[in-house]
C-alpha cells in the first residue's frame, strides 16, 4: 500500500539503568481541494493540524496539501484516503456520490435547518448511526456548511416560479433533486470549476453557501443570491476530514488518544461555529460589490418548502429500495439536529 508515512522511532537514555521505550514521531499529509486562501483551510485545518501538534509535544506532524497538490481530482480524494495515498483528507461527501447513503439524510432540506453548528454536532453524536458509511476510513469529523443558497449570474430568482430553466451547480446528489424541484437543471462539478463554468455560461449559478464566495471571487460573477426568510437554506452539504484506518491503527495509544482528543464530539460545536461564522465574510465581500441578496417572502418560501418535502420523500424511497429504513434515518436525524439546537 502506498502510504506517505513516517515513524521515526527515537530511543532515549534513561536517567536510570536501562532505557526508555522509544518515542513515536509521526508525519501524517493532509490533503484538500481548495486554495490556501479558503476558510477552510487558513482557518479550519492548518489550526487544527497545530494543535493537534502541539498537543502531541510535536510528536505528530502535519504537512498539509491543498488544493490538490498531491495530484488528482477533488473527486478522489476519498479514494486516496481509503487506499492510503494520503493520511488524512478533507472532502465532501457529495464528490462520491452512493458510497455515504446514510449521511446523505443530514444534506437534505428541511433536515438540515439552517445552521451549521447544529448539524455538525448533530453529525458527529450520531456517528453510531452512520458507522456502516465510513467502515473503510477512520473518521476524525463530519461537518456541514450554513446551508445553500441560490448564488446567480443572469437572474433574480424572487419567485419559485423564476428557478424555472436555470442551469445551477449542485454540490451532490440530493442538491441535485432540491434544483429539479424547482424546475431547474442541475448540473454537477466540483466547487474550484464553478468560477469558470460561471464566467462561460455553463452554468447560470449555484447552490452554495455564502463563505465560499470570496475564495472563488464570486463577487465578480455573482449578480444576485436567493434565500429563504429567517436563515432558511436549501439544504447543505456534509464535508469529512478522515484519516486511514491503518494509519490510525498503527499510531502508538497516547498519539491516538491526541487525534481523539482532537476529533468528533469533542470539537463539533467548535466547528460548526466556525462555519456559521464564516458566512459574514461571504455576504460582505458580495454587497461590497453591489450583488444584491434577495429574501424570498413567506408565501414564496412555502413553494420552495413544499418542493423540498418531495425531495425528502424521494430520498426515503430510493435508500429504502437499498434495504436502509430510509424514514426512520430521517426521523433519527431530525432528532439529532433538534437536540443539538436544545442543547446550544
Amino acid at each position: 500500500m502506498n502510504r506517505i508515512l513516517k515513524l521515526i522511532c527515537a530511543t532515549a537514555m534513561a536517567s536510570v539503568v536501562g532505557s526508555a521505550a522509544p518515542a513515536q514521531e509521526v508525519t501524517l499529509t493532509l490533503h484538500h481541494f481548495l486554495p490556501p486562501v479558503a476558510n477552510a483551510h487558513k482557518v479550519m485545518l492548518a489550526p487544527w493540524a497545530e494543535k493537534v501538534s502541539a498537543d502531541s509535544g510535536g510528536r505528530i506532524a502535519i504537512e498539509i496539501f491543498p488544493a490538490m497538490s498531491m495530484g488528482g481530482k477533488p473527486t478522489e480524494l476519498y479514494g486516496q484516503v481509503r487506499d492510503g495515498t494520503a493520511d488524512i483528507v478533507w472532502t465532501l461527501l457529495g464528490y462520491t456520490p452512493g458510497v455515504f447513503p446514510r449521511t446523505e439524510v443530514f444534506e437534505l432540506p428541511l433536515v438540515h435547518a439552517g445552521s451549521a453548528t447544529d448539524t455538525t454536532i448533530a453529525l458527529n453524536a450520531s456517528l453510531d448511526m452512520l458507522a456502516e458509511d465510513f467502515k473503510d476510513v477512520h473518521v476524525l469529523f463530519l461537518h456541514a456548511h450554513d446551508g445553500n443558497l441560490i448564488h446567480s449570474a443572469t437572474t433574480a430568482i424572487r419567485t419559485f416560479e423564476d428557478a424555472a430553466g436555470q442551469k445551477l451547480r449542485t454540490p451532490s446528489r440530493s442538491g441535485a433533486w432540491v434544483i429539479e424541484a424547482m424546475g431547474a437543471e442541475p448540473v454537477g462539478m466540483p466547487v474550484p470549476a464553478l468560477p469558470e463554468a460561471m464566467s462561460k455560461g455553463v452554468v447560470d449559478g449555484a447552490l452554495i453557501p455564502y463563505e465560499i464566495a470570496p475564495a472563488l471571487k464570486l463577487q465578480e460573477l455573482d449578480k444576485f443570491t436567493t434565500e429563504l426568510p429567517d436563515g432558511g437554506r436549501l439544504g447543505t452539504s456534509v464535508f469529512m476530514v478522515a484519516m486511514n484506518k491503518d494509519v490510525y491503527e498503527a499510531l502508538s495509544d497516547d498519539l491516538k488518544a491526541v487525534i481523539d482528543a482532537n476529533s468528533r464530539t469533542n470539537i463539533s460545536a467548535e466547528i460548526g461555529a466556525m462555519w456559521e461564522d464564516f458566512e459574514q465574510g461571504g455576504i460582505d465581500v458580495l454587497a461590497s460589490a453591489g450583488v444584491e441578496r434577495i429574501v424570498v417572502s413567506e408565501e414564496e418560501a412555502a413553494k420552495f418548502n413544499a418542493a423540498n418535502e418531495t425531495v425528502v420523500g424521494r430520498w426515503v424511497d430510493e435508500v429504502t429500495a437499498n434495504g436502509i429504513d430510509g424514514a426512520a434515518i430521517v426521523e433519527q436525524a431530525r432528532a439529532a439536529v433538534a437536540a443539538a439546537k436544545a442543547g446550544n
